[in-house]
């Protein structure tokens, strides 16, 4: 392997110091149209093989820019596809570095053909063994299908482009006006990209990221555990807003590592640690803080069609891999607009049956407002979580107290409404009243939050459940 090419200080910079080892260095390119055997293909412009990230066995794909603009060819792409096949013998992720021009034309159906058993085998191990892909330069056209089927992508912040159509094609769209292939536009409108950043940020990102993640769909994600599992977590109240915010205190270490970050900001998403044990954590979100600690954004209470399919694909994966869902649930409704509305009841419906299809351990932890049918499509006890909590100033319940009195008692006068307002808050939205209906399991102290999830989860750790035979859901 070169080591002054792009492709392989990426590897490199990666992977534990002299831990790669290269396979089919010496492949090349087989085709002879157009003159292409007179053409240097070193690796036929793609390294591959093994190595480690903290002691975990990856293996990985680089592109190769320098050769042939890193296009993929027959050869090329059977050397993709012969990595998945070790990965998936041994059951570890597979990690592509892509910086390309796409498909080469010089070997045309060959090369085309090699797109699809790069697919045939992305869609073979998924579920099976993770998947990350890193956007560095151009991933265009048929390309773009491989991030897609990945479990996580991340993309250079500024040089990287990710399209199937560029911008200039789409009818009434240039570069200039709308920016449809940047980093930007694929992590905060597409949702397509998890972490946009730099070049040497994403690299140890990947490698957070790896840490966090078992090896595959048999394995589990564990470590020593040094923190204190009844550590207290005093400031946690102030962070109903901000749920990235309040499911750091909870974690281990206070690691909590958020994917899809820029996209649907209102629902939270990733990995934290507790007990030493990977654990998947979603949430509602009504704001955001800077740097400076400053309200930057401000979101309803409300479930969105873009933060249920955002949670939906996270919870599938957590459950592909056996990974333990928590949840904070802080949601009054559904997003009501026009636009949202065309969407709303499919995503949604995505959405509870993730939650309700997961046999993994599922915990949930009402930290706000629990109204509606949104509440119980947020792992609710009714779709099936196994243990849920709320804090003492938890409200759940059909709908907002002042909102039920007003349809009770229509005509009857203002004061009539305020003191069926104020029944309706003690008998129906009290937490106490849905714990002693048995929709509550336990009521905590926000600050003694982290102890309990933690219990809950040691508890559950032996859980087994069935479902229907079936090939799979249709939702």
């Amino acid at each position: 392997m070169s080591t002054t090419s792009q492709a392989s200080q990426r590897i490199n910079a990666l992977l534990d110091e002299n831990s790669f080892v290269e396979i089919g260095a010496l492949v090349t390119a087989r085709a002879t149209d157009f003159n292409l055997k007179q053409t240097e293909t070193p690796s036929d412009g793609v390294i591959t093989g093994y190595g480690v990230i903290d002691g975990n066995l990856v293996y990985v794909y680089s592109q190769d820019a320098s050769v042939l603009n890193g296009t993929v060819g027959e050869m090329h792409a059977k050397k993709i596809a012969n990595l998945y096949d070790l990965a998936m013998k041994m059951g570890a992720p597979v990690i592509g570095l892509l910086d390309s021009a796409g498909l080469r034309l010089q070997e045309a159906t060959d090369a085309l053909n090699g797109f699809g058993e790069i697919y045939l085998k992305q869609s073979l191990a998924s579920g099976v063994i993770p998947q990350i892909t890193a956007v560095f330069g151009n991933c265009g056209g048929g390309l773009a299908v491989i991030p897609g089927l990945t479990d996580f992508t991340f993309m250079e912040a500024d040089k990287a482009k990710l399209f199937v159509n560029s911008p200039n094609a789409l009818d009434g769209n240039t570069i200039a006006k709308c920016d449809t292939s940047a980093a930007a536009f694929q992590s905060e409108e597409a949702g397509t990209v998890d972490v946009a950043a730099d070049e040497a940020s994403i690299l140890a990102q990947i490698r957070q990221l790896v840490s966090m993640l078992p090896a595959n769909n048999e394995d589990c994600a564990w470590e020593d555990c040094a923190d204190d599992l009844n550590r207290g977590c005093p400031d946690i109240e102030n962070c109903v807003g901000d749920t990235s915010l309040a499911l750091s205190q909870i974690a281990d270490n206070n690691l909590f590592v958020e994917v899809k970050q820029n996209y649907a900001k209102d629902m939270v998403a990733g990995f934290m640690k507790l007990n030493g044990a990977t654990v998947g954590a979603v949430a509602n979100r009504t704001e955001v803080y800077n740097e400076e600690g400053e309200v930057s954004e401000k979101f309803d209470a409300a479930l969105s069609v873009r933060g249920a399919e955002k949670a939906a694909e996270f919870i599938n994966f957590c459950d592909a891999f056996d990974i333990p869902v928590l949840s904070l649930t802080n949601v009054k409704g559904f997003a009501a607009t026009k636009c949202a509305e065309k969407k709303m009841a499919k995503a949604v419906a995505k959405l509870t049956y993730a939650f309700a299809n997961a046999t993994v351990p599922k915990v949930n932890v009402v930290i706000g407002k629990a109204y509606g049918s949104a509440y119980v499509a947020m792992n609710s006890k009714a779709i099936g979580a196994d243990i849920t909590m709320a804090w003492p100033n938890a409200e759940i319940g059909m709908m907002d107290a002042n909102l039920a009195a007003k349809i009770i008692c229509d005509g009857q006068g203002s004061e009539a409404i305020e003191n069926c307002a104020k029944e309706y808050a003690a008998l129906q939205n009290n937490v106490t009243s849905a714990a002693k209906r048995g929709y509550v399991d336990q009521i905590v102290e926000p600050a003694d939050t982290r102890k309990y999830v933690i219990g809950a989860f040691e508890m559950l750790a032996a859980k087994s459940e069935g479902r229907p035979e079936k090939k799979h859901g249709t939702v």
